[in-house]
């Protein structure tokens, strides 16, 4: 095993515990929302975003502690999945291999489990960076554009009112460009934010962004037509009964390979250019785009 792997064990124990300990109690009244939110963030996950923004905050020495930032990046995650699973939306009765939040509380309460979660997110960052404003700001303000209308909820939105239609690939790519590469976008720049990035470092930080995330969506669509139920950790050909265009459905498995291949080798680029420690950034990076397809 590697230095990086086992690193990346270390930090992703180290999340996990954090995102627990950030939680009301289960028992803290309402306990059936509480029980819910556990439900969800506790149910595993690779911690793609948390990890990418540590291993970012690390390239150069950090000013304070990014592990809450981490924390909030992936209660925010978090909330959306909640949100994406909802009979409203994707309908899917299985998330990282267990019963999705309404499934197994209900509707209401998992609407409710995913607004306790988002506002943890920026609860977190205000009290625990209120020491350091010019973070606080700068890592609130990465979050909330990464999550607003004109990206996360905006490809979302776009997403859902695309079902059943053929799609150019400009809209595919904007659909995913904002509700996927957003928020891994964020991970990376909330990360910077630990530093001072000089303006060149900023920029290869978005790209870095944009092409892990298109990198990561390109083989979400190909593991859905190819892989099944237990590799995915949730309902395998979900796309296909929501009656959703993917990559596959424009370019075919064998393109979307190579699609996939491309963004991963500019992401690699990208994140070699930005220097520092960047072993650990690297490592991340060539994982994500090694999933099996």
């Amino acid at each position: 095993m590697s230095l990086q792997t086992d690193k990346l064990d270390s930090d992703k124990t180290r999340i996990d515990q954090a995102l627990l300990a950030g939680l009301p109690d289960c028992d803290a009244r309402p306990q059936r929302l509480h029980r819910a939110m556990h439900h969800s963030v506790c149910a595993g996950g690779k911690r793609i975003r948390p990890l990418l923004l540590l291993a970012c905050s690390e390239l150069y020495t950090a000013i304070a502690n990014p592990l809450h930032a981490a924390v909030a990046i992936e209660y925010l995650h978090t909330y959306t999945l909640i949100h994406d699973d909802l009979p409203a939306v994707d309908n899917s009765d299985l998330r990282r291999g267990r019963a999705t939040c309404h499934m197994a509380f209900d509707e209401a309460t998992a609407i409710l489990a995913g607004d306790a979660l988002l506002t943890q997110a920026f609860k977190i960052l205000s009290h625990e960076y209120s020491g350091q404003p010019e973070l606080a700001c700068a890592l609130i303000r990465d979050l909330a554009t990464a999550g607003d209308s004109m990206r996360l909820i905006g490809g979302q939105m776009t997403d859902i009112e695309s079902e059943g239609q053929i799609l150019a690939a400009e809209t595919l790519n904007f659909i995913h460009r904002n509700k996927t590469a957003a928020l891994l976008t964020a991970s990376i720049t909330m990360g910077l934010e630990f530093w001072q990035p000089s303006r060149q470092q900023r920029k290869l930080a978005q790209e870095l962004g944009q092409e892990i995330g298109m990198a990561f969506q390109i083989i979400d669509d190909i593991l859905d037509s190819t892989a099944d139920t237990q590799q995915m950790g949730k309902p395998a050909g979900l796309d296909s009964s929501a009656n959703k265009f993917t990559y596959v459905s424009l370019y075919g498995v064998d393109e979307a390979r190579k699609r996939a291949d491309a963004h991963s080798q500019n992401a690699l680029e990208a994140a070699h250019a930005i220097g520092g420690s960047n072993e650990l950034l690297l490592e991340i990076v060539k994982k994500i785009s090694k999933r099996s397809y």
